[in-house]
């Protein structure tokens, strides 16, 4: 545990963006300004609820091919939000028990929640650090607790860097913590991004009128800039419904406006 982990301090008076995300996907771990936050957006982008879900189900098949394929037994999974089904240690230890997870977020409420729920299988470890993705150094030195950083690991952005504006460089701070990682590391990364104008123009109200810490969604050319420096897999950065989707009987799926992608650090 790190900063403000033993007096969590919940503020029940502004929407927080893992509570929000809980309540799209149909959580109950959210409070009432939350959901209004949600219904906000939801209101003018319906879509949301469809990107909420399609990007969790992209986490979930990113983690089994790191896991499994790639052969990945470390995992950092910065912003991991509130649990819910399919948390990145489910399905990492499901395919290699003996995986290690940290999760790193800054709200106290995934911390109360963290301690009861994200609980590994024994034969590897789950751990939880309280912290702000724009203190990588920070992170790294609660993480190295819990994980081996001379050995391979994932490094998790999954929607978490569209809450770092530019002003605070977030390349530099994803360029900070992948330097931390040995070659054959992995960054896997997804955000949310302007394909869409409704979408947009949904982001701008709720950054405008929630209070919360504001969304910027960029361009899918800004997403991928952000893998400079390591090797793009297949398909490269794509709509997150179109990354190694599971194989089906339904087609082709729809595109939504959430970007992300998988690469190998060499």
């Amino acid at each position: 545990m790190s900063e403000g982990a033993h007096a969590p301090q919940i503020d029940t008076t502004r929407p927080h963006s893992a509570r929000v995300w809980n309540w799209l996907l149909g959580g109950k771990d959210h409070y009432e300004v939350d959901t209004k936050a949600g219904e906000k957006i939801v209101e003018v982008f319906p879509g949301m609820v469809d990107i909420a879900r399609q990007s969790r189900y992209m986490l979930a098949r990113v983690v089994r091919f790191l896991a499994g394929e790639a052969g990945i037994r470390q995992f950092l999974d910065i912003g991991t939000g509130l649990p819910t089904v399919d948390n990145t240690h489910e399905v990492a230890q499901r395919v290699a028990p003996s995986s290690r997870v940290v999760y790193v977020d800054n709200d106290p409420l995934v911390l109360v929640h963290a301690e009861a729920l994200l609980v590994g299988r024994t034969e590897g470890a789950t751990a939880y650090v309280q912290a702000d993705v724009r203190r990588p150094a920070a992170i790294l030195r609660e993480a190295a607790a819990t994980l081996d950083f001379s050995r391979p690991t994932a490094l998790m952005l999954m929607g978490i860097m569209g809450l770092v504006g530019d002003e605070d460089d977030p390349a530099a701070i994803i360029n900070e913590l992948m330097a931390a990682l040995p070659p054959g590391s992995y960054l896997a990364l997804y955000d949310g991004c302007d394909t869409d104008p409704a979408y947009v123009s949904a982001l701008r109200t709720y950054n405008a009128r929630s209070g919360a810490v504001p969304y910027t969604p960029r361009s899918v050319e800004q997403i991928t800039s952000f893998f400079d420096g390591t090797e793009l897999l297949d398909p490269g950065v794509v709509a997150v419904t179109h990354w190694r989707p599971d194989p089906g009987p339904w087609g082709e799926p729809t595109a939504v406006a959430c970007a992300g992608g998988v690469a190998l650090k060499k």
